[in-house]
């Protein structure tokens, strides 16, 4: 009952004055909101960028041999179909495997001769790459084993060469050579020309290539991993393959996106700390504001506690009161502040990109709650034990 008793006046005290409340609490409503709000955010930002990266090819793991621009490898340093076809056999864990090799050309746009890159690429690159095929189709396997003169060109290209005409079943010269255009791709994500694919690329089934050159050789192989626990296993066993299948003095080397992520990663938890920590300051400084508010609430209300104590109110009881108050102040606010934070992203959920959905984390939720209701106990315990500390006589006689 003395409990209750105590709960009740802390409410009766607020209801009394419901705008000093309610500006008080506002620092505590901005803090918790931008705690919900920023993990979210992190939390969306984070799934955005690692869908980025991994729609370049998911559990990727790419080979190419190490050598110098202006010194030939020998032949047997070379990575070969055979190689190819080895880790798909050999290394578990592989799933699908491809193979590409370009030679430089040109193609004349506009009367103009601009330089391009004729890529060959093996079956399981499309799968791989996770090209997007935006007009026509993706090479067949009968195309594959005839030596089809047929290609994929880039969206670039085509608006370049061709216009707003559309270019499947066109002709198109690069170099001294005629190929029919069947299909126009592009990247799942942009690359910037840090993948074998830039503007003015054009894809050709690799039996072309290796017509056209007399070697099988590969310059890039992939290979995707059943899953991202099998990348590292996957690297390692690649490497070790084409160095046994080929002489010591070769060199290659075997990547993965896994530095990419894991940079991704620690960007993402590096803001996130950042921003957080600029949230608890909001709530220190809404800390500070009940702290102060509850030293002039007391002072204002010494009389009233001069005559609590009188009647036999203990100091734990007008102890309690005013945590009670202050912690109603930042509770209240917690609560508000949350709802802000859960309501902010459902609104926006229409303006992101694609399939991309804001996550709201139970945990932003429950932190932020737990720390705004700590701060405000916390920035409440001096004016509450200055009140509890009171002798009656002195407050009595207070005016």
């Amino acid at each position: 009952m003395q409990m209750w008793e105590t709960i009740t006046l802390a409410v009766d005290a607020l209801r009394a004055n419901k705008m000093r409340a309610i500006l008080t609490s506002l620092g505590v409503i901005i803090g918790s909101a931008s705690i919900v709000l920023v993990v979210t955010v992190a939390l969306t930002s984070r799934k955005f960028v690692i869908s980025q990266i991994e729609a370049v090819g998911s559990n990727l793991v790419w080979a190419e041999l190490l050598g110098t621009p202006d010194k030939a490898q020998p032949f047997s340093y070379q990575i070969t179909l055979e190689d190819m076809a080895e880790i798909k056999a050999e290394i578990p864990g592989v799933v699908q495997v491809a193979g590409i090799n370009d030679i430089p050309t040109s193609v004349v746009v506009n009367g103009k001769t601009r330089t391009a890159a004729l890529i060959g690429v093996t079956e399981g690159y499309q799968a791989i790459r996770r090209l997007v095929i935006m007009r026509g189709r993706y090479f067949d396997s009968g195309d594959m084993e005839a030596r089809s003169k047929v290609c994929l060109i880039t969206r670039e290209l085509a608006e370049r060469v061709f216009g707003l005409e559309n270019p499947v079943g066109k002709n198109i010269r690069m170099g001294e050579l005629t190929f029919t255009v069947i299909g126009v791709f592009r990247e799942r994500v942009a690359t910037f020309g840090l993948s074998e694919i830039e503007e003015d690329s054009v894809i050709i089934p690799f039996s072309l290539i290796r017509y056209y050159t007399g070697k099988e050789v590969i310059r890039t192989v992939y290979a995707q991993a059943s899953g991202p626990e099998m990348v590292p296993v996957v690297q390692r066993k690649l490497l070790m393959l084409l160095k046994n299948r080929h002489p010591a003095e070769a060199e290659y080397f075997v990547r993965t996106l896994t530095s990419i992520l894991t940079a991704a990663r620690t960007i993402s938890l590096a803001l996130t700390v950042v921003l957080v920590l600029i949230a608890f300051i909001a709530l220190l400084v809404s800390g500070v504001g009940i702290m102060n508010i509850m030293l002039v609430t007391v002072t204002e209300r010494t009389r009233e506690i001069g005559l609590r104590k009188a009647v036999g109110a203990a100091p734990n009881q007008i102890l309690s009161q005013f945590l009670i108050e202050a912690f109603l102040i930042s509770a209240g606010g917690a609560v508000i502040g949350i709802l802000l934070g859960l309501a902010i992203p459902v609104v926006v959920q229409q303006l992101l990109p694609g399939n991309l959905r804001a996550p709201v984390s139970e945990t932003s939720v429950v932190l932020a709650f737990l720390v705004s209701c700590s701060t405000g106990l916390f920035f409440g315990w001096l004016p509450a034990k200055q009140a509890a500390s009171m002798e009656p006589v002195e407050s009595l006689r207070y005016e």
